[in-house]
C-alpha cells in the first residue's frame, strides 16, 4: 500500500500547489545550462518554502500558511497528449521496482506472515501505529504497512500530468516569470519582448492552452547573472533601472554560477536535483498518433507541468529509454510461446539506453551560497510578489460575491443571465444528465465563486474555500451543470477534510457522487480517478480500510489495465490492513491486480503481486489455485529471464498432487521442459539440473547383489534364491538368518555366535542397513528404483542409468592403499547398463531396475539416476491403452521436447530409538545400502533341482538328482545344506551312493534297495544300523548335512549331480520348505567368509495313509517265564480322496525299530498276504514283538514283508527318513514338554513304574500306491513312521493338532479328563516349591504287574449229575519292574448292580477270597484258583482285582488295578 513519510494531509496539499509560469530567453538558458540543468530545474529542489507565510483573508484576518510549495514550469501551447499520459505512466510504473537485497517486510496478518520486499520494516498491524505515535510523540494516525513506491510515483505523476480543464481552476497558472540573462545586448526589450509573448499567449485566440488563472497575470521579471564570467557593475544597473520600471516587488537579480566549471573539482557540493532528474517527463517522448505538439519560447524547452521530479534533460541527449515500448498492450502476449524473442529486444534496447544514460553531475558551478540565493529569490518571489497578488485576487472575488449577497434569488439569476450573455441554452434535466451538463462562460459569477474557492484552497484558507466550493456545489446542481458540480463536490469534501480542528466530518458521500458524475454522466475516467485517489488516501487514513477499497476496486475497468492493476493492488493491501486482517481477499486482489499488471505489460510488477499472493495459497489445500499461480510465475519469470525462478514454479506444478485436468498437466509438462531446456542451453557444461518427475520413493529403493536367477529349462529347476521378484516377509527373513546362523556355528563349532552377521544380497527398507554390503567384482548389482509418475499424462524416460561415485581400492595389500575418486566415468572399473526407453502410464507406479558392473575392488557409492525427461503424444499412451507393443517394439511418437538431468538418491536411515538422548531428540542412523564394498573374487554356486515335485503324498518317497555347478573362476568347497524339516529330504548314507540298485528296483525305478523274497511265511528278516550312520548321532545337528560332492572340492566350471530323495509331509497341504546351501571358498578372504544360496522348495500333498498303533502285553504268559513278548495292533485307513488319482493302496512291508524289541511275525488269520486297501478302507495288523536277546547299542531293523520283495529298511533312503523323522519327533516332543512339565525330576519309586510301561518300538509302514495319470499306470512308494513309546497308548502317524495330544496320545488324554482333580490337567502346571508329592498315572500301575488267567475256554459239566461245576483256574501273575513288589489280589465281587452281574454271570471263586504274596524282580508266579457255575452259559472270570505296591513303600501308591482283559469261558451241559 501506498506510504508517504509525509501526512495525507500534506499529501493533498502537494497535490494541488499555485502553478507559475517561465519564459526564459535564449542565453538565460545558455547559463542555467552550465548546470546541466534548465532554469525550471534549477529551481525545482528550493519551490517549498521553509517558513511559515502570513497573509490577510476577505475579513482582514491574519492567515498563516506552512509549507507552502509552487510549482514553476516552462509554458508548452499544446495539451499533453494521451497517449503520452499512458506512456509516462506505464514507465513511471517501469521503472519503479522493489529494491533487491534489501530486508524483507514481515507483515503478520492472522495465522500469515507475509514477506514483502521492502526498504522498510514496518507492520500492518493496528497496533504498531500507536506504539510509534506514543514512541516518537507523533499526532497522526497513520498505520504504517508495506509500501509500494510504483504506486506513489503513478499517483504523484497521474495528478501532476492532469490537463487544465475549464471547470475547475487549481491547474491554471496564477502568475509567470520572464527570465533574461544579464549578459544580454538589451536585457530590458528582452524583458519586453517576453512579456507580450507571453500575453499573446493567454489572450490571442491561437493558443487555448495553458490556462491562465485571471486576465491579469502577475509578470515577475527576473534577471539571471552568471558571476563566473558576467559583469556585476552591469547586473546591478540594469537591475535598477528594472525596479524603476516594475517596482521593487516585481523583479529580481538572481546571482548564480559562482564557481567555475573548471575549478573546484575536488570539492563535494550537495546535489538536490538527482532525486528529481532519475524521472521522466512528457516533454521527452516522441510525438504520438494523437498529434504533433509545440514547445514555445525555446526548442530545448523540456518542461510543461510540475512533474515533481519527473523531468529530463534532452539537450545532452538523455532521451526517453522506453521509447520502442508500445502504449496499447498487446493481450495476446500471455498466450504466445516462450520464444525469448521480445525479451531479446527489449532487454538488448534497455542495455543500450543504460550505456547512454549515464549519471551527469548537476549544479557543477553552483556553490551552497548560489543554493542560498535560489532559495531566497523563491521566498522573495512568494512573499512580495505571488502571495500578494492571490490576496488581492481573492478580495476582489470576494467583493464582486457580497456585492450580490443581498439581492433576491430571482434578482440574482438575472445578474447571471446578464453576466451569461453568451451561455448555452438550458435543457432538460434528461438532457443534462445524458452529457456534462452546462457550459458556463469565462466570466459567469459561478465561475467566479469557483474561482475563489480554488485560490483559497491553494493558499490552505480550507474554511472560506469549502465555503465557496459549497455555495457553487449548489448553484451547479440548480444548473444541472453535472461537470462542474463535481468538481465542486470533490474539492468540498477534500476542504472539509483539511480544515483545522475538523469541524465536521468528511462527506464521504460527496466524493462518491463526485465519483459516479465523473465515470457515468460525463464519462472522464481521468478526473473520477483523481477523487479515487484523493478519497482512498482520505478513508485509510481514518482506518476505513474496507471503503477504501470498495471506493478502489469500484474504478477498475476494461479501459485502462495499468490503473485496474493498481487500484486491485491498493485494495489488497486495504484488506491486509484492516482490524481483522482479511488475508485471502488480499490474495485474491493480488491475483487480480498480477493478472491486470500482465496485461498492462508490467511484467515485474506482476510476477511480484503472483509471489505475494502465493504466500497465502500456499499449501493450503487449493491445489488449483496453487497451479494457476505457479503457472503464471513460471511464464513471467521465463519472459524477464529469471529461469531459476520459472524452474521452481514449473517444478511446484508438477511435485504437487495436482488435480488438474489431463490435457492441462499436459500443457504444464510441455511449459516445463521448454524452460528447462532453455536454462539447460544457458550452462550445457555445467551439473545436471534436477528434475522433479518422475517421483522417486528412495526409502523403497531395494539394491540386490548377484546374477539374476535363471528360467527353468526342461525338468531343470535352479535354486529359487533371492531375486527383486521377490516381497519382502520379516517372518522368512528371520527364519533364513537362524538357518545361516546355525550352519556358521556348527561349521565353526560353537552353539552361538556373537558377532554374527547374516549374509544379506537383497537390501530395502526393511533389512539392516548399518553396515556397508559387500558386493563382488564381476557380479552385477542391481538397482531397483521405484518411480511414481503423479500425472495423467505419460512420461517417456530415456537413457536411464544409474550416477556413481567409486573409490578403488586393494584389499589384498597391507596399507589398502586408495587411489584417487573417479566420479561418473571409467567404464573399466565400474560398467553401466542403461534403459534405453522407460514409459511410464498416467498416474502409474513402475519400478526401474539398473545394473552396475564392478570390474575393480574398493568403494563404490551409487548417487542418483541420470535420464532424459520427455513425453509422447496423447495418442500413443493414454486413457488405458495397453502399452506394451510399444514398449518392446521401443518406438514411441514423442514431441520432440525432453531435458537431461537427474535425481539423487537420498535414504533416510532409521530413526534411533536405543539411548535416553536418542528417544529425547531426533536422530537417525546410517543407511548404507547405496554403498557396497566390492571385494575380491567368490566361488559362485549354482543349484539345479532335477525331475524335482510339486505334489507328493503323505509320506511318499520320491528320488530326485540335485546338481551343483560351479560358475565362477574360484573353487569352492564346504558344501552344506541346512534345514527346518531335515525330515524331507536326504542324500543317503554314507553308503547310499555306493549301493546298486536291484533289477526289479530299477525296473519300477523303486527308490529303496530291495532283495527278492522267496519265503511264504510272514516272519521278520532282521538287520541293524547307527544312527550316526545317517547323521543323527548324538551330539550332532541333522539340520547342517554335508553333501557328498566327490573330493569335497568343485572346481570352476564343474558341476556333479548327486542322488536326493524326498519324502512327503506327514501333513497335507502346501509345504514351504527352505533349503539353505553353504559353501566357501578355499582361500581365505578379509571381507566376506562365506557365501551362501536360498532355495524354497513349494511342495502340495495330499493324504495317503492314517495309521494307529498299540501295543499290548501278551497274555500268553507260561510257568517258564517266558514272559517278554507283546502284541502290536497296527491300524491302516486309506484316507486319500479321489482327486489324487490313486486306485489303491497296497501295504507290502512293516519293518519295525528299536534297540530292545524286534517284529516277529504277522499273526493275522487272513492266508492272503496281499494287503490291498482301497478308498476309505481300513486294515488291522495283528504283529508279535518279542524282545531282543542280546542289548546292543545299534537299532534293530526287522522287515515283516507281505509282497515277493523285501526293501531292506536299515539302509537309505528308508533309514534315513525314519531317523530325521524320529528326530524331529524327539525334537518337537522335547520343546513342547519343556513347556508343560514344570515339575522337577520324579523320584525314582515313581520312576520304576512309569518305565515298567514304557516301550521303545518303532513301527514303519512301507507301502505302494497305484495311481493312474494320463491313462498311465505309476507306482508310488512310502512309507509311514510310528512311535510306540507305552503300553497301551495308541500312537499315530501324523500329529494331531491339539497340543497335548501330540505328546501323550488320544487314549492319555481322554483318561487325564477323566481323572480326579488332583492327578488332573493342573499337576502338569504345579509350580516347583509345591511338596506335594509326584504320583503317577492310574494306568501306569497297571504295568506293575501283568496278570493272565489259564483256564480251558469250553468246559463240559453234567448238571443234572451234579448241580455244581466247578472248574480249575491258574492266575498267573508277573512282576514286570525292576523292584519287588507286594500283591494284594482280591476274588470279592466289586460290583453289585444288576447291569453287572449280567455281565460277569452268576459264578463264584471257591477258597480263599484274598491272596497275598511278593514277587521279585522279573519273577513270575502262578495261583490255583477254583470257579464254580450253578448252570450253563458264558461267563467272564476276569474279576480278581489285583492289588499292587512297592516293597519299599507304605501306602503312597497302593492302588486297586482291575484287569480289563476278558476272560470268557463256556460252561456247556452234557
Amino acid at each position: 500500500m501506498a506510504q508517504r513519510v509525509q501526512s495525507v494531509q500534506e499529501f493533498l496539499q502537494d497535490s494541488f500547489v499555485p502553478l507559475v509560469a517561465a519564459l526564459c530567453s535564449e542565453e538565460a538558458e545558455r547559463v542555467t545550462r552550465k548546470n546541466n540543468l534548465g532554469f525550471c530545474e534549477l529551481i525545482k529542489p528550493f519551490c517549498r518554502l521553509t517558513s511559515e507565510v502570513h497573509m490577510r483573508d476577505p475579513n482582514n484576518q491574519l492567515h498563516i500558511i506552512k509549507n507552502l510549495k509552487i510549482a514553476v514550469n516552462n509554458i508548452i501551447t499544446q495539451p499533453p497528449q494521451q497517449g503520452a499520459i499512458r506512456k509516462l505512466l506505464h514507465d513511471v510504473v517501469t521503472v519503479s521496482q522493489p529494491a533487491e537485497g534489501l530486508v524483507a517486510n514481515v507483515i503478520t496478518a492472522g495465522d500469515y506472515d507475509l514477506n514483502i520486499s521492502d526498504r522498510s520494516v514496518k507492520a500492518s498491524v493496528p497496533w504498531y501505529s500507536s506504539w510509534k505515535d506514543t514512541l516518537m510523540g507523533l499526532n497522526t494516525s497513520t498505520f504504517y504497512s508495506a509500501t509500494t513506491p510504483w504506486f506513489e510515483a503513478y499517483r504523484e505523476s497521474f495528478l501532476q500530468c492532469m490537463p487544465a480543464s475549464d471547470h475547475e481552476f487549481l491547474n491554471h497558472y496564477v502568475a509567470c516569470m520572464l527570465v533574461v540573462s544579464s549578459s544580454e545586448p538589451e536585457p530590458v526589450e528582452q524583458f519586453l519582448k517576453l512579456s507580450q509573448e507571453q500575453h499573446q499567449i493567454q489572450h490571442s485566440n491561437e493558443y487555448s492552452y495553458p490556462k491562465w488563472f485571471i486576465p491579469n497575470t502577475l509578470k515577475y521579471y527576473v534577471l539571471l547573472h552568471d558571476v563566473s564570467v558576467g559583469e556585476e557593475h552591469r547586473a546591478d544597473s540594469i537591475y535598477e533601472e528594472m525596479k524603476q520600471r516594475y517596482g521593487t516587488q516585481g523583479c529580481y537579480l538572481l546571482k548564480i554560477n559562482s564557481r567555475g566549471s573548471n575549478r573546484g573539482a575536488d570539492e563535494q557540493i550537495p546535489d538536490p536535483w538527482s532525486q528529481y532528474l532519475q524521472k521522466n517527463s512528457i516533454q521527452t517522448q516522441e510525438p504520438y498518433e494523437d498529434g504533433p505538439y509545440t514547445i514555445i519560447s525555446n526548442k530545448n524547452s523540456d518542461h510543461f507541468i510540475p512533474l515533481d521530479g519527473l523531468g529530463n534533460d534532452s539537450k545532452d541527449g538523455l532521451s526517453n529509454n522506453y521509447k520502442s515500448h508500445p502504449l496499447q498492450l498487446d493481450h495476446t502476449s500471455d498466450s504466445s510461446c516462450f520464444d525469448g524473442t521480445d525479451y531479446v529486444k527489449a532487454n538488448a534496447s534497455l542495455h543500450e539506453s543504460k550505456k547512454s544514460n549515464t549519471w551527469t553531475p548537476h549544479g557543477t558551478c553552483l556553490t551552497l551560497t548560489d543554493h542560498d540565493r535560489i532559495r531566497q529569490f523563491i521566498q522573495e518571489f512568494t512573499f512580495r510578489g505571488l502571495l500578494p497578488h492571490i490576496e488581492k485576487t481573492i478580495r476582489q472575488l470576494n467583493d464582486q460575491l457580497i456585492s450580490r449577497k443581498g439581492l433576491s434569488r430571482s434578482l440574482f439569476s438575472a445578474t447571471k443571465k446578464w453576466f451569461s450573455g453568451s451561455k448555452i441554452p438550458e435543457k432538460s434535466v434528461n438532457e443534462l444528465k445524458s452529457t456534462s451538463g452546462l457550459l458556463y462562460p469565462p466570466e459567469a459569477p459561478e465561475l467566479q465563486i469557483r474561482k475563489m474557492a480554488d485560490l483559497c484552497f491553494l493558499v490552505q484558507h480550507y474554511e472560506l474555500a469549502y465555503s465557496c466550493y459549497h455555495t457553487a456545489k449548489k448553484d451547479f446542481l440548480n444548473d444541472q451543470a453535472m461537470l462542474y458540480a463535481a468538481g465542486a463536490l470533490e474539492m468540498a469534501a477534500v476542504s472539509a477534510f483539511l480544515q483545522p480542528g475538523a469541524p465536521r466530518p468528511y462527506p464521504a458521500h460527496y466524493m462518491d457522487t463526485a465519483i459516479q458524475t465523473y465515470r457515468d454522466i460525463c464519462k472522464n475516467m481521468m478526473l473520477a480517478e483523481r477523487c479515487v485517489l484523493l478519497s482512498a488516501e482520505i478513508l485509510k487514513s481514518q482506518s476505513k480500510y474496507s471503503e477504501a477499497a470498495a471506493l478502489l476496486i469500484r474504478l477498475t475497468s476494461e479501459d485502462s489495465d495499468l490503473r485496474s492493476a493498481l487500484l486491485l493492488e491498493q485494495a489488497a493491501h486495504c484488506f491486509i490492513n484492516m482490524k481483522s486482517p482479511m488475508v485471502r481477499k488480499f490474495a485474491f486482489h493480488m491475483i487480480l491486480a498480477g493478472h491486470r499488471y500482465s496485461k498492462a505489460g508490467q511484467k515485474k510488477h506482476a510476477l511480484r503481486c503472483y509471489c505475494q499472493a502465493m504466500q497465502v495459497y500456499k499449501g493450503k489445500g487449493w491445489s488449483l489455485a496453487e497451479d494457476h499461480i505457479n503457472f503464471t510465475i513460471g511464464r513471467q519469470s521465463f519472459t524477464l529471464r529469471q529461469l531459476d525462478n520459472a524452474v521452481s514454479a514449473f517444478r511446484h506444478i508438477l511435485i504437487n498432487e495436482s488435480k488438474q485436468t489431463a490435457a492441462q498437466q499436459g500443457a504444464f509438462l510441455r511449459e516445463y521442459l521448454y524452460v528447462y531446456k532453455n536454462v539447460s542451453q544457458l550452462s550445457p557444461d555445467g551439473p545436471s539440473p534436477q528434475l522433479p518427475l518422475p517421483y522417486i520413493n528412495s526409502s523403497a529403493t531395494r539394491v540386490f547383489f548377484g546374477h539374476d536367477r535363471r528360467p527353468a529349462e526342461g525338468e531343470k529347476q535352479a535354486a529359487t534364491h533371492i531375486s527383486l521378484d521377490q516381497e519382502y516377509d520379516s517372518e522368512f527373513s528371520h527364519q533364513w538368518k537362524e538357518l545361516e546362523e546355525q550352519v556358521v556355528a556348527t561349521v565353526n563349532k560353537c552353539t552361538a555366535l556373537s558377532n554374527f552377521q547374516p549374509t544379506q544380497y537383497c537390501l530395502n527398507r526393511y533389512s539392516d542397513n548399518s553396515r556397508f554390503p559387500l558386493g563382488v567384482v564381476e557380479e552385477p548389482i542391481t538397482v531397483e528404483v521405484a518411480f511414481r509418475n503423479p500425472l495423467k499424462v505419460p512420461l517417456l524416460l530415456t537413457d536411464l542409468s544409474l550416477l556413481w561415485k567409486f573409490q578403488p581400492k586393494d584389499y589384498n595389500s597391507k596399507n589398502n592403499g586408495e587411489t584417487k575418486e573417479v566420479e561418473t566415468c571409467g567404464k573399466d572399473m565400474i560398467g553401466a547398463e542403461a534403459i534405453s526407453e522407460f514409459l511410464m502410464n498416467s498416474e502409474e507406479t513402475k519400478m526401474a531396475r539398473l545394473k552396475l558392473f564392478p570390474h575393480q575392488t574398493g568403494e563404490l557409492h551409487i548417487l542418483g539416476v541420470v535420464y532424459n525427461l520427455g513425453t509422447i503424444q496423447s495418442t500413443s499412451v493414454l486413457d488405458g491403452v495397453d502399452s506394451s507393443v510399444g514398449l518392446q517394439t521401443g518406438k514411441y511418437i514423442t514431441n520432440g521436447m525432453s531435458v537431461r538431468g537427474q535425481q539423487d538418491l537420498e535414504i533416510q536411515g532409521p530413526r534411533l530409538n536405543n539411548t535416553k538422548e536418542e528417544k529425547t531428540s531426533i536422530k537417525y542412523g546410517p543407511d548404507r545400502r547405496l554403498d557396497p564394498i566390492i571385494t575380491e573374487e567368490m566361488p559362485l554356486l549354482e543349484v539345479f533341482f532335477i525331475n524335482f515335485p510339486t505334489g507328493l503324498l503323505c509320506g511318499e518317497i520320491r528320488k530326485t538328482y540335485v546338481e551343483f555347478m560351479n560358475v565362477s573362476k574360484c573353487p569352492l568347497t564346504g558344501v552344506k545344506v541346512v534345514s527346518k524339516r531335515p525330515e524331507f529330504f536326504t542324500f543317503g548314507g554314507s553308503s547310499a551312493i555306493l549301493t546298486p540298485l536291484s533289477p526289479s528296483a530299477s525296473e519300477h525305478c523303486s527308490a529303496y534297495k530291495t532283495i527278492v523274497t522267496h519265503s511264504t511265511s510272514v516272519c521278520s528278516l532282521t538287520s541293524s544300523a547307527d544312527s550316526s550312520d545317517f547323521g543323527v548321532g548324538t551330539g550332532s545337528q541333522p539340520e547342517v548335512i554335508d553333501v557328498p560332492l566327490p573330493d569335497s572340492v568343485l572346481l570352476p566350471g564343474a558341476s556333479v549331480q548327486l542322488p536326493m530323495w524326498l519324502r512327503g509331509p506327514d501333513e497335507e497341504g502346501v509345504h514351504e520348505i527352505n533349503f539353505l546351501f553353504y559353501y566357501e571358498s578355499i582361500r581365505k578372504h578379509s571381507k566376506m567368509c562365506h557365501r551362501i544360496l536360498r532355495h524354497t522348495a513349494v511342495i502340495c500333498t495330499s493324504r495317503s495313509l492314517a495309521i494307529r498303533a498299540t501295543v499290548y502285553r501278551s497274555n500268553a504268559l507260561d510257568e517258564k517265564g517266558d514272559g517278554d513278548n507283546m502284541l502290536v495292533f497296527v491300524d491302516v485307513e486309506n484316507v486319500n480322496t479321489s482327486e489324487a488319482g490313486v486306485k489303491e493302496f497296497h501295504i507290502v512291508q512293516v519293518s519295525s525299530n528299536s534297540k530292545n524289541w524286534k517284529l516277529q511275525e504277522s499273526i493275522n488269520l487272513s492266508e492272503d498276504k496281499d494287503i490291498k486297501l482301497a478308498n476309505r478302507e481300513k486294515g488291522k495288523l495283528c504283529l508279535k514283538a518279542v524282545k531282543c536277546k542280546h542289548l546292543v547299542e545299534n537299532y534293530t531293523f526287522a522287515d515283516i514283508v507281505f509282497g515277493s520283495e523285501q526293501i531292506i529298511s536299515s539302509t537309505s533312503p528308508c533309514a534315513d527318513f525314519f531317523f530325521r523323522s524320529l528326530y524331529s519327533d524327539l525334537k518337537r516332543t522335547h520343546s513342547q514338554q519343556s513347556v508343560h512339565t514344570s515339575q522337577g525330576a520324579l523320584d525314582s519309586a515313581v520312576r520304576l513304574i512309569q518305565k515298567c510301561g514304557e516301550v521303545d518300538l518303532n513301527i514303519i509302514v512301507l507301502w505302494k500306491a497305484y495311481v493312474v495319470e494320463d491313462n498311465k499306470q505309476l507306482i508310488l512308494e512310502g512309507q509311514h513312521h510310528v512311535v510306540l513309546h507305552a503300553v497301551g497308548k495308541e500312537a499315530v502317524s501324523f500329529p494331531q493338532k491339539q497340543g497335548f495330544k501330540k505328546i501323550l496320545g488320544n487314549s492319555d488324554w481322554e483318561d487325564l479328563e477323566q481323572e480326579s482333580p488332583e492327578i488332573g490337567l493342573f499337576n502338569f502346571f504345579r509350580p516347583e516349591s509345591t511338596s506335594v508329592p509326584a504320583r503317577p498315572p492310574l494306568d501306569q500301575f497297571s504295568n506293575l504287574i501283568k496278570a493272565s488267567l489259564r483256564y480251558p475256554e469250553i468246559f463240559s459239566h453234567s448238571f443234572h449229575q451234579k448241580s455244581l461245576c466247578i472248574v480249575p483256574v491258574t492266575l498267573l501273575l508277573s512282576n514286570c519292574s525292576q523292584a519287588d513288589v507286594d500283591v494284594i489280589i482280591d476274588l470279592r465281587h466289586k460290583a453289585t448292580s444288576p447291569e453287572t452281574l449280567e455281565i460277569h454271570g452268576s459264578f463264584t471263586w471257591l477258597g480263599q477270597t484274598q491272596y497275598k504274596l511278593q514277587l521279585k524282580s522279573q519273577e513270575v508266579s502262578s495261583l490255583q484258583l477254583k470257579a464254580c457255575f450253578v448252570h450253563t452259559g458264558v461267563y467272564n472270570l476276569g474279576t480278581p482285582r489285583v492289588f499292587a505296591k512297592l516293597s519299599d513303600q507304605v501306602t503312597l501308591f497302593e492302588t486297586s488295578q482291575q484287569n480289563s482283559m476278558p476272560a470268557l469261558i463256556i460252561i456247556n451241559n452234557i
